[in-house]
């Protein structure tokens, strides 16, 4: 593969391989990647592909939501699971690895369902530049088969967004959205009250126009990270003074503002001082 190559050779790439295969399951969130790969592969596939997300407490759940209407839309079988990965042996303790508990949960649902089906394949939406982040579930994907079609057509973000847009896609501007545990410092254990704490505050913000926002969970403190461009924004003092108000009556003591700004993985920072954990460098979200 080429770096020159336009995103349409990398999407003739996916629609060939897609092509070979008899049948597929695919992990389906609703973001943005899932999502491309839900329509590339319904229009290979067709009948053959069903798509499964999976509903718990640790993710917003409108995202549960989109995911249905989008496959609904698009016309593609789709199983929902519920499940609750707080309840997975170690993860509520939030290791640093607590990524490879909930992919490897995800993946186990996923054979389950392919093996009643007869399904041959597991798919998943990574694409190339998920590979340069630091992502335990990536072990667990390998450990149960599952393949990165994305990945192996050399998709980047950027492409997959492009196409998404070209092909209409509702999802081809939709910000990152994470499962909420990843607001949570490594250590710091995560409960449905925390959860919902941090969900409810993420929901304010949203309400005052900030599609893009993280609020990291540091005991009594708020961390707030929206994108560089929305910073000053923020900081209007009618603005700052009902962020403040609602985090406070949330539960939160003190409210901040990362100068950084938003940028995926940002707990993952005091990991890197670790050689055993690269450091794929800042990226946006």
């Amino acid at each position: 593969m080429k770096e020159s190559e336009t995103p349409q050779a990398k999407l003739e790439r996916l629609r060939l391989l897609l092509g070979r295969m008899d049948s597929a399951l695919l992990a389906f969130s609703g973001g943005v990647d899932s999502s491309f790969l839900l329509r590339v592969a319904r229009d290979v596939l067709g009948p053959r592909l069903v798509a499964l997300t999976v509903r718990s407490p640790t993710a917003d759940p409108r995202e549960a939501q989109s995911a249905v209407s989008l496959a609904r839309e698009l016309g593609v079988e789709h199983v929902c699971v519920d499940s609750d990965e707080l309840a997975i042996p170690g993860y509520a303790e939030n290791p640093v690895d607590r990524c490879y508990f909930c992919k490897g949960n995800l993946f186990e649902l996923c054979h389950r369902e392919a093996s009643r089906r007869g399904i041959s394949a597991i798919l998943d939406g990574v694409n190339v530049d998920d590979l340069g982040d630091y992502r335990p579930g990536l072990r667990a994907a390998d450990e149960h088969r599952v393949r990165h079609p994305l990945v192996e057509a050399g998709l980047r973000k950027q492409d997959i967004r492009e196409l998404s847009r070209e092909m209409g896609l509702p999802t081809w501007d939709k910000p990152a959205s994470p499962c909420l545990s990843s607001r949570f410092p490594y250590g710091t254990r995560i409960t449905r009250e925390r959860i919902a704490q941090v969900a409810a505050a993420e929901e304010h913000l949203r309400s005052l126009g900030f599609r893009a926002c993280r609020v990291r969970y540091h005991e009594a403190i708020a961390r707030i990270e929206v994108p560089v461009t929305d910073l000053a924004r923020l900081c209007d003092e009618e603005l700052r003074t009902s962020v403040v108000r609602r985090l406070r009556e949330l539960g939160f003591t003190y409210v901040t503002l990362d100068l950084q700004g938003l940028r995926s993985g940002s707990l993952n920072e005091v990991l890197f001082a670790d050689a055993n954990v690269p450091n794929p460098g800042p990226r946006a979200s």
